[in-house]
């Protein structure tokens, strides 16, 4: 079954006669065509791709016309839409709420004269996207080797003498080189008294003594990779290698914990009660990770926060990120990304070495 059936299936189970897709990244995810400035009209009838003349070459050669009937309207796209809206009879219109800024629903409001706007095209593609199967899976690990491969090569690459700034560019440049369409997100690379802030950003100075976290991730075929290592630039002091194995000891308890079925929380609870248990209560103040998919932030969540009976499920990949984070000293987390299979069971994308590495 295509994504579009799917998607017309549970359009149609939640009362909506058609729905605007505009964000790009579920227009690629229901198309296949990467785009960034147009429409996807699904209808119980027919759907539609609408590109203008810079994207209507690659759209035609792109998106399967057996699903979608592509147009390059002559004038605007949603006086186009609210024709098409018309001809196919649609009353109840879905919108994406989570992505659609209020100017542009105030400008569909008064084209779409006669028509029911409401909110909840972005959950309808939401749900579909939040299981993946094996051709995304596939592209995750391609995404995955890519990121493995830049962190083996910033071992090979990193001096004493370079910036926070330069090493974060050196990784994405890497990437890009052996196959990665862009990051997945803006690389973190931190060191020092820096490497305490959990979303640090890369600095113009040397790297500094200390732990010096890289969070980084590929992107191929629009899916994207998420990977932490923490390394420490010279000699670890006992209480650094007391932090760091805390978090390993943590991160791998987890991993050993995550299978189908099991409790989103319960898998935060297991890293947590681990690092409380060494002392380091509420340095811990993030949760345990998140689903990855075309974004870098997806359901589930493995979060205190995640609902007590939701459960982790086939098709889900999610990271699992414990962190340690001394404000003003230094901090450190290890993040790997895996995924419940089709088959049941449980795969880990990430495969660089998560031992303590001493650099210089």
């Amino acid at each position: 079954m295509s994504r579009l059936t799917k998607f017309k299936a549970r359009m149609t189970e939640a009362g909506f006669d058609a729905a605007v897709i505009s964000s790009a990244v579920n227009q690629r995810y229901m198309t296949s065509f990467d785009y960034t400035d147009g429409y996807v009209l699904v209808t119980k009838n027919k759907s539609y791709v609408l590109a203008d003349f810079r994207y209507i070459e690659a759209a035609r050669a792109t998106v399967d016309s057996s699903e979608y009937e592509i147009i390059m309207p002559e004038g605007s796209m949603l006086v186009c839409l609210a024709s098409l809206l018309d001809s196919n009879e649609c009353k109840t219109v879905a919108f994406e709420d989570v992505t659609l800024s209020v100017a542009d629903l105030e400008r569909m409001k008064k084209m779409f004269v006669g028509k029911e706007l409401v909110a909840g095209a972005s959950k309808l593609a939401d749900e579909l996207r939040l299981y993946k199967d094996a051709g995304e899976v596939e592209k995750m690990k391609k995404a995955q080797a890519i990121t493995d491969a830049g962190f083996a090569h910033m071992l090979e690459w990193l001096t004493p003498n370079v910036t926070e700034i330069e090493a974060a560019l050196e990784l994405e440049f890497f990437m890009r080189r052996i196959g990665s369409e862009g990051i997945a997100f803006d690389t973190i690379a931190v060191s020092g008294s820096a490497s305490s802030l959990p979303h640090g950003v890369p600095r113009n100075v040397k790297l500094e003594k200390g732990f010096f976290t890289l969070d980084f991730g590929a992107k191929f075929d629009g899916y994207c990779s998420d990977m932490t290592r923490t390394v420490v630039i010279g000699k670890a002091d006992e209480d650094m290698k007391k932090l760091y194995n805390t978090v390993l000891k943590a991160q791998t308890a987890a991993l050993d914990f995550i299978k189908e079925g099991i409790n989103c929380k319960d898998a935060d609870t297991v890293a947590r009660d681990i690092i409380n248990g060494a002392g380091y209560e509420g340095r811990f103040g993030h949760s345990l990770g998140h689903g990855v998919g075309m974004y870098i932030h997806e359901s589930p969540r493995l979060s205190q926060a995640a609902p007590a009976d939701y459960k982790l499920q086939r098709g889900h990949i999610v990271t699992v990120e414990p962190g340690i984070y001394i404000e003003g000293l230094y901090g450190c987390r290890i993040e790997d990304m895996v995924g419940v299979m089709e088959d049941g069971s449980v795969y880990n994308f990430t495969h660089s070495p998560k031992e303590m590495i001493e650099l210089f």
